[in-house]
């Protein structure tokens, strides 16, 4: 993989690399990135993967391969505490604010001011735990509120902009693929100039694209800039036409949810955002007024204020006008509606802004035949690499599936589901990561198998993503029932996961607007295997990766949808799994789960 990517970057060709589970595919794309000797961009699928590359993988290759580097690591700028807002929750203007807010967020504030006077990064991941949303929401600040360095009086000690200056000097840069997006939506201007690019968990580009390089709007922004208003101005009622203006285009969304939108928008969604559109204007020239007469403190939030409201101006101009290239639609929770705008093809933008002018480097564990296609690189000039990986799937691992199960939609699947899953577990002693399709089908089988079951069942409705997993590893007995969310991203080594569970194959919504979309634009009759398949295979091959994590790590993977084992599309799917040895016999497998627990 190394020599590859290294020939790839002296050629200046891009290079798609499929890279199996255990191969160290960090290491064998940032060796030859080093070696090359230019700027090189790292973006990664999670902010986690960007730790790791930090604290282990770069820190060894600095001390290891001979040739002087630097990195920084660049998040965006919630993911640092915020001075500027330290020193006025410090101040006399915002202790109201503060004595308003529970003990228990007070307490944790407390804690932050206290941090933020010893951090050296202000990232939020050094800390020993992390703070609530609410206490970290109230000393930070986002990208749709910061004013810039240079208009903030704290601006040359902010966290974020040091972060972003040590990018400007450092030969290798780690960020996220949503950070890449919106530096992509930005017209580059939050990166450093950079001549390569290597994306890690490169199947994510596609989905993380469509959200970054779009625009969301909802009621609950509007509500937003009205509550950063009224922290400048007192009087309430200076609002009012804006929050009215939010809750009338929550109320005519609602009707739309899940439905894709014409263009021009409908009159009852475009008319509160012309409203919307000129109080915005009307507002920050308010606002514009008052700086002069404002102390220091005010000031800075009078500037959050217009900054928060020239960016949702901004989408309301883009949401108005003729977006050739991009879908609207309605989606989110009911009582919750939010219009997006995205594009149809992300690999339009992604030509545009990288692979016309970046060597890249695309890497996952899956990569779907048609993903070169979806993210606009052309396979002419492209190199293509498999790796296999080291990993003894054939003597260590099961793929447990039958045609005899019975069809998803029959009346008997739900009890068979939860009988197989007590089974299972029960021979597997706890041990399993079992992953539903459905959050209805998740709840029906936790409360069953707590009422069938000794074995501690874990849900992330009662306990946050990361105590979770630290509760799973403390217990081998443990079991975890969770959705689509720990398909991947989650790294479950040793004896403590032996099964892997899916209820069903994790095929997209039918009714999903911007799939839809890219269905129609493809055509009908080519959009299953263009759309439809390749996203279940990746999500099937992540969840079943889960598995085998180290070369003695043993287990099985029982997917209970009989459509692996019967359709005429099966072998598509296998083949993008881990070549696990396969069997259509319970008996076998819960041997073979007893065995390997034993």
């Amino acid at each position: 993989m190394s020599h590859a990517i290294a020939e790839s970057l002296a050629s200046g060709r891009s290079i798609i690399v499929q890279a199996g589970t255990g191969t160290g595919k960090s290491l064998g794309y940032l060796i030859p990135a080093i070696l090359h000797g230019k700027k090189a961009v790292v973006a990664t699928a999670t902010k986690a993967l960007q730790d790791q590359l930090a604290r282990n993988d770069l820190p060894l290759l600095q001390e290891t391969i001979g040739v002087d580097f630097t990195w920084a690591v660049v998040k965006g700028r919630s993911n640092y505490v915020c001075r500027q807002r330290i020193a006025e929750l410090e101040s006399k203007e915002d202790h109201i604010e503060f004595e308003e807010m529970r003990d228990s967020v007070k307490k944790e504030i407390d804690e932050l001011v206290s941090w933020a006077r010893t951090t050296s990064s202000g990232d939020f991941e050094d800390l020993p735990r992390l703070p609530s949303e609410k206490a970290k929401l109230a000393v930070s600040v986002g990208v749709d509120e910061c004013p810039g360095r240079n208009k903030c009086p704290l601006g040359s000690t902010c966290f974020a902009e040091i972060a972003r200056e040590a990018a400007q000097t450092a030969d290798v840069i780690v960020v996220n693929i949503h950070l890449y997006g919106n530096h992509i939506a930005s017209g580059g201007n939050i990166l450093p100039e950079h001549d390569v690019v290597i994306f890690d968990e490169a199947h994510q580009i596609e989905s993380v694209l469509s959200d970054t390089v779009g625009v969301t709007l909802s009621g609950g922004r509007f509500a937003s800039l009205g509550s950063a208003i009224r922290k400048v101005i007192a009087d309430p009622t200076v609002t009012n036409r804006l929050e009215e203006s939010g809750l009338r285009l929550s109320g005519a969304l609602g009707p739309f949810n899940g439905q894709r939108l014409a263009t021009p928008l409908p009159k009852q969604i475009s008319e509160p955002l012309s409203l919307a559109r000129i109080e915005i204007t009307s507002l920050i020239g308010v606002l514009k007024d008052l700086d002069s007469k404002l102390t220091e403190s005010v000031k800075q939030k009078s500037l959050r204020a217009q900054t928060q409201a020239a960016r949702l101006a901004e989408g309301i101009d883009v949401a108005l006008g003729t977006n050739e290239g991009f879908v609207a639609f309605v989606d989110g929770q009911p009582e919750r509606p939010q219009l997006r705008i995205s594009p149809l093809h992300v690999g339009d933008v992604l030509q545009k802004n990288v692979w016309d002018s970046h060597t890249a480097v695309l890497t996952s564990a899956t990569v779907p035949s048609a993903m070169p296609d979806r993210v606009g690189l052309p396979l002419e000039g492209t190199e293509v690499l498999s790796v296999a990986s080291p990993f003894d799937y054939e003597r260590n691992s099961r793929l447990y599936c039958s045609p005899e199960f019975p069809d998803r939609n029959s009346p008997d699947f739900t009890d068979f589901v939860h009988d197989e899953l007590e089974a299972l577990i029960t021979a597997a002693g706890g041990r399993t990561l079992a992953l539903f399709t459905s959050n209805k089908a998740l709840h029906a089988a936790t409360e069953a198998m707590r009422q069938r079951l000794a074995f501690p069942i874990l849900s992330p409705a009662d306990y946050p993503r990361q105590r979770l997993i630290e509760m799973f590893l403390e217990d081998e007995s443990s079991c975890i029932f969770a959705s689509q969310a720990f398909f991947q991203g989650v790294d479950l080594p040793g004896r403590t996961l032996s099964l892997v569970v899916l209820d069903k194959l994790p095929f997209p919504s039918p009714n999903d607007p911007l799939l839809e979309a890219r269905r129609e634009a493809v055509g009908r009759k080519d959009a299953f295997n263009l759309i439809d398949l390749p996203i279940a295979a990746t999500s099937l091959a992540q969840a079943a990766g889960r598995l085998i994590r180290t070369a003695t790590d043993q287990g099985v993977v029982a997917v209970l949808d009989r459509r692996l084992a019967a359709m005429n599309y099966r072998r598509y799917l296998i083949d993008a799994m881990p070549p696990m040895a396969r069997t259509r016999h319970r008996a076998e497998v819960e041997q073979f789960l007893r065995d390997i627990t034993a």
